[in-house]
């Protein structure tokens, strides 16, 4: 029996894309919003496109169910999904709280001369050493980007960085969770081995 990888529909993400990407390198991911079929996934993918207090309010049914999956099956968000796993954001004006996978505060990248928000286009990521995500993934790949937030967390909870105006966490991890503000789906073969990287963390 194949194991299962769930793509979270809650509304926000263009979870399609997420989803072909998936089935290039394992199998077709279930798309769902459903509880119980989430509390079977053996992975789960957390998409997301988006404000950070809309994609909060939208995931706040789901965030204790969350909460108990983030010690016990991978987890990968993306964009906005990544964005949410942190405490807080710059971009909500009524300080809405994140995830709380990983310290640190989403924040917006400062307005200097010659340098454009959003951060739009394809970047190099350096990973960390022996991170299981990024195993083949040579430093200076490059990969997908549409944000004009980033993470500001730290160096421990950091497993890949990229520099556009400063170095910023272009990827994160807490255990078994990880968040990459790139878009696999987006990033050709670097993408894909990543998305089967994160496939090959199951049990």
């Amino acid at each position: 029996m194949t194991n299962s990888v769930v793509i979270l529909d809650y509304g926000i993400g263009n979870v399609r894309s997420v989803q072909k990407a998936v089935a290039k390198v394992y199998h077709e991911p279930m798309i769902t919003g459903d509880i119980d079929e989430i509390l079977a996934a053996d992975a789960l993918i957390l998409p997301g496109v988006g404000a950070f207090s809309a994609g909060m309010k939208k995931i706040a049914p789901l965030s204790a169910l969350l909460h108990e999956l983030h010690s016990r099956i991978p987890i990968l968000g993306i964009c906005l999904g990544m964005q949410m796993m942190l405490e807080s954001s710059e971009e909500s004006s009524d300080d809405t709280k994140g995830l709380c996978f990983v310290p640190g505060r989403v924040v917006r990248f400062p307005n200097i001369p010659g340098y454009k928000i959003p951060h739009m286009g394809w970047n190099k990521i350096i990973p960390t050493e022996d991170d299981p995500l990024f195993s083949g993934i040579k430093a200076g790949s490059a990969v997908y980007f549409v944000h004009s937030y980033y993470a500001a967390t730290t160096p421990e909870y950091t497993s890949a960085i990229t520099e556009y105006m400063l170095s910023f966490s272009s990827a994160v991890r807490s255990g078994t969770t990880w968040g990459v503000q790139f878009h696999p789906e987006k990033s050709g073969n670097v993408g894909l081995s990543i998305l089967q990287n994160f496939c090959s963390l199951i049990e």
